[in-house]
């Protein structure tokens, strides 16, 4: 690798370590080409990627970035598992982990937070953004659900429901 490569694998390193919701940082030695390819299409899956990259162009990328402690995990081979989603990432990992004993999690980042082991897996246990997002739309949407439900009812009981309001506010 010559140094224009170098130089562009460590400007594409930053971007990832910058842009990243969460990094996970882990030791892959032992996996074979088809567990890799398993964990490149579970993270893809999640919205998330797998790179691998050599330690010391990892290490200059994380100068001046507020992760920049992510370097001290960066020994012996390593693969950053991340995703602009904060917890993708870390959830795949860790599925991941959990079905292969080679692939060893050793930390990783969530913006400026370092994350320790029970760090990344603590993260894993988050909602994701979807489902987040499915949960703040039930809930916006149940108070539409229970108007529909009442305009829908019959006469009578909407009647009932303007001469209790009507009582309320009187009794005020």
């Amino acid at each position: 690798m010559d140094r224009a490569q170098k130089e562009k694998v460590v400007e594409e390193l930053g971007q990832i370590f910058e842009s990243s919701g969460v990094v996970v940082v882990a030791h892959y030695a032992g996996l074979t080409v088809a567990e890799m390819q398993d964990l490149r299409a579970r993270l893809r899956q999640a919205g998330g990627s797998v790179r691998v990259a050599k330690n010391k162009l990892a290490k200059i990328a994380l100068e001046g970035k507020p992760n920049a402690k992510l370097s001290d995990l960066l020994t012996g081979m390593t693969v950053l598992s991340y995703s602009e989603d904060p917890v993708a990432a870390a959830k795949a990992a860790e599925d991941y982990a959990k079905d292969n004993s080679k692939f060893e999690i050793l930390g990783g980042s969530m913006g400026e937070t370092q994350l320790d082991r029970a760090g990344v897996a603590a993260v894993a246990k988050l909602p994701s953004r979807d489902e987040l997002i499915a949960s703040i739309a039930a809930t916006l949407g149940a108070p539409a659900s229970n108007i529909a439900g009442a305009i829908g009812a019959p006469a009578s009981n909407i009647a009932s429901i303007l001469s209790t309001i009507e009582e309320k506010a009187e009794a005020a």
